[in-house]
């Protein structure tokens, strides 16, 4: 292939005027910002030189224009499936719509191309690795080929919950819980976009584009995409698809939400056919044409294999001319790569270009705006009144139980300042991934190479204004003794106690980071500052002010004087790990945590060993109570009596399970209550995903019962359980068609009862060995049937829900 690789005005480019640049190569803040006048025309410009990698065949010195490079292909063969690689080769933009790899084929004639396509498509599926071995230890197992384990639906609640739909799209019809909106954005709901502009809110209205997928399912296998998962790093060490620090089944679960869609059941990870000598040997050949190209293509510019260097690089950037007629976008040009891009594209590159031949390094702060651009980081964080989450991506980031804290609570900090707040050690564990302060935050920040962040932490101390922060004996000259520390302790009693915890430790119904540690976070003057006036370094903040006009509020405690105090909860919080804890937080753990329900049922989700991670327990006035799991939608245990301790959900981090105080414990019948059977002999399904099930949260009436809302198919079930008047449990069932659609209607049945054997009472009635008797409003002739298997006796019922449909069921023991 040519070694020229020029770049051409932009009278050059004979693109349609219904272009756009989605049609071709995305890149994130390129469309965000620069495609918006956001940012200046050369830094956009500069962003795609780095982002399309041009700079892998014209070399620069200029550090932040380094190449974004491609995928390393060792073991390629493994994740991406023979035929993807050819369609991607063939077509990528069509195959992989956004990917900033150019067409480097799309000058050549059809035969030579198809035969070229099978050269390379055999050169890179013959690049194998075997996949890492994962080592187990008591935090995170690593189930037996958990790949072919995944659960679509907790995939699906991670995807939206951990921070993915920060830059990937979500799904229309998942489902969040409903937040009030922050003042910025219910004012946006009531100004038309001419208002809107005119107040400077155009950007903070502007819905974000996605980084688009592709179709994963035809690309991946359940095990490569999982182990991709895992370490996106090894893949893509350039850091823009970042490190969520996933544990294995966390990988699987969301490697089988993406690839739910997946036709390919067949597809193995190693999938070979029996072929004679003949074609393994035609195949070696093919092989090492494929390679021959990779190399002449210059393909190892920009892609890592093992044993393969770039051979040769084009004109150096600074050399290039901005009136070439031989251009890698516009009209494709033979022996040139080919991108895709629009009028605007085309005029953000050129800009660049003549910028740059006059070479000049950014300043620290242009330095610090174009490193988060590339990496992305204003898809999550604002900094300087750009990015941040996209307008309609917030609800998406939910606190642990929903509590509403605010946007402050819930997002990901803003950085503008950070430099001044917090240490350089402290932003270098962030990068790694080795920080994690906001356990009430779904949220996950993630991990990101050494190499994409390692300028970030000093950038943000050049850019905070005054870099030199004062040491901690200038900011509290006066030290600190033991009064002083104690005196601190007593200060957090004042107020950070109702909103902080303490070492994992805090009030019930605390939500907030963990002041733990915090004396190696922030600096000493950011906190001073912080504390003395909240609002004035931090905007809209829910934090108050203990000293109004900087004037102490607690006038006992060192006699009122302000510097004092400040350094004293400095002390405390320095020391924490040798001190007590405040003393409202030792009280309250003394407490009698035994929940005894009086006026009204009581609602905890906690963990339980009979209702797994996702437990909600309900105890009643009557003495009468039951867990249900929210994962398998199961009614999972009843008991009377006592109810439920909650020091363990309210105070123990990692604690065990919640188990019942009371007595009487039963378990009633296990299993989803419903399933879609296209006939009598079908099993009934072991579990939620597997029947279609999507739990969609409860809903509490004026009593305080709760009705348990899910979804199965085009079913809305509305599930109330309360207690009976003899003891046991009362449970309706409102089942309501969401779609005509008789097929489906006339397939769904109940599963009222499940036994090791199972008793026949009277009509509608049935009892186990174990003392549960389950009765249901039947009709005559509807009673249903019982069905054997090796687990046991089952009582299934068939429905006909023609639009809605009630359902009583008795349980007693």
């Amino acid at each position: 292939m040519s070694t020229r690789f020029i770049v051409a005005t932009i009278i050059c480019l004979t693109l349609p005027t219904n272009r756009t640049f989605a049609d071709g190569p995305f890149v994130a803040a390129f469309d965000r910002f620069a495609r918006h006048g956001d940012i200046e025309n050369s830094i956009g410009g500069r962003l795609l030189l780095s982002e399309l990698s041009c700079t892998a065949c014209h070399l620069t010195k200029v550090q932040e224009l380094q190449p974004k490079g491609g995928p390393n292909l060792d073991g390629v063969g493994n994740r991406a499936q023979p035929e993807w690689l050819k369609k991607l080769l063939d077509s990528p933009q069509t195959t992989k719509p956004g990917t900033t790899m150019p067409d480097v084929l799309a000058s050549l004639p059809v035969k030579q191309k198809k035969a070229t396509i099978e050269a390379l498509a055999a050169f890179l599926s013959s690049l194998r690795q075997p996949y890492p071995e994962l080592k187990a230890n008591g935090a995170t197992p690593v189930p037996l080929e958990f790949w072919k384990h995944g659960n679509v639906e907790r995939g699906r609640t991670l995807y939206h919950q951990i921070g993915c739909v920060s830059c990937h799209e979500a799904d229309d019809d998942y489902e969040v819980v409903k937040i009030k909106p922050s003042p910025i954005d219910q004012l946006l709901e009531q100004l038309d976009p001419d208002e809107i502009a005119e107040m400077g809110l155009t950007s903070a209205a502007r819905r974000v584009k996605s980084v688009p997928h592709g179709e994963l399912p035809t690309k991946y296998t359940d095990k490569s995409l999982t182990f991709f998962l895992l370490n996106p790093e090894k893949v893509r060490p350039s850091g823009r698809m970042p490190n969520f620090q996933l544990d294995a089944v966390d990988a699987s679960d969301i490697s089988a939400y993406l690839l739910r869609t997946a036709k390919n059941e067949a597809a193995t990870d190693n999938t070979e056919s029996a072929r004679s000598s003949e074609t393994i040997n035609d195949d070696v050949k093919l092989v090492a044409r494929g390679r021959k190209l990779f190399v002449e293509m210059q393909c190892a510019n920009c892609h890592s294999v093992t044993g393969l260097k770039p051979t040769r690089h084009s004109k150096p950037l600074a050399s290039l001319q901005t009136g070439s007629d031989a251009t890698c976008f516009g009209t494709p040009q033979p022996d040139l790569p080919h991108f895709e891009f629009d009028e605007l594209a085309g005029n953000s590159v050129i800009a660049a270009l003549t910028e740059l031949q006059r070479p000049t390094n950014l300043d620290a702060a242009k330095s610090l705006n174009f490193r988060m651009l590339q990496l992305n980081c204003y898809a999550c964080h604002e900094r300087n009144k750009q990015g941040g989450v996209g307008r309609f991506r917030k609800p998406y980031f939910e606190t642990v139980g929903h509590v509403d804290i605010g946007d402050e609570g819930r997002l990901p900090p803003p950085l503008t300042g950070v430099g001044q707040k917090l240490t350089t050690s402290w932003m270098r564990s962030v990068f790694d991934g080795k920080a994690a302060i906001r356990p009430h935050m779904h949220f996950r920040m993630p991990q990101f190479p050494k190499s994409a962040t390692r300028d970030l932490p000093d950038l943000f101390v050049q850019t905070a204004g005054d870099a030199q922060q004062p040491a901690e004996q200038a900011v509290f000259p006066g030290g600190s003794n033991a009064d002083m520390v104690e005196a601190g302790r007593q200060l957090m009693d004042a107020g950070c106690v109702q909103c902080h915890s303490f070492k994992g430790n805090s009030l019930p119904g605390t939500v907030g980071v963990d002041l733990a540690g915090i004396a190696n976070r922030v600096h000493p003057k950011w906190f001073y500052d912080f504390l003395l006036n909240p609002g004035e370094l931090k905007a809209r903040t829910r934090m108050p002010t203990f000293f109004p006009n900087g004037k102490s509020q607690n006038k006992d405690l060192l006699n009122g004087d302000t510097e004092k105090q400040i350094a004293a909860m400095w002390a405390y919080l320095r020391d924490l790990d040798r001190q007590p804890l405040p003393e409202k937080i030792i009280h309250a753990r003394n407490q009698n945590y035994e929940l005894t329900p009086t006026d009204r049922p009581i609602v905890l989700r906690t963990f339980m060993k009979s209702a797994g991670t996702h437990a909600i327990a309900v105890g009643f006035p009557q003495k009468v109570h039951f867990a249900f799991d929210a994962e398998q939608i199961t009614l999972a245990q009843a008991w009377r009596g006592r109810f439920l301790d909650a020091e363990g959900t309210w105070f123990v981090r990692f604690a065990p399970p919640a188990d019942p105080i009371g007595d009487d414990h039963v378990r009633p019948p296990g299993g989803v209550p419903f399933a879609i059977l296209a006939s009598s002999l079908q099993p009934w399904p072991t579990d939620s995903e597997t029947a279609g099930y999507r739990f969609r949260g409860y809903r509490l009436s004026k009593d305080g019962v709760p009705t348990f809302l899910y979804r199965i198919h085009q079913f809305d079930v509305e599930d109330r359980i309360q207690p009976s008047d003899d003891g046991g449990l009362v449970r309706r069932f409102k089942l309501r068609r969401r779609q005509a659609s008789p097929e489906v209607a006339d397939r769904l049945h109940l599963r009222a009862h499940f036994g090791k054997a199972l008793v026949f009472e009277q009509v509608g009635k049935y009892s186990d060995n174990d003392g549960m008797t389950v009765s249901v409003n039947v009709q005559p002739g509807h009673a249903g049937e019982l069905r054997n298997n090796d687990a046991g006796t089952e009582w299934i019922i068939p429905l006909e829900v023609k639009s809605e449909t009630q359902i009583k069921l008795r349980y007693s023991w």
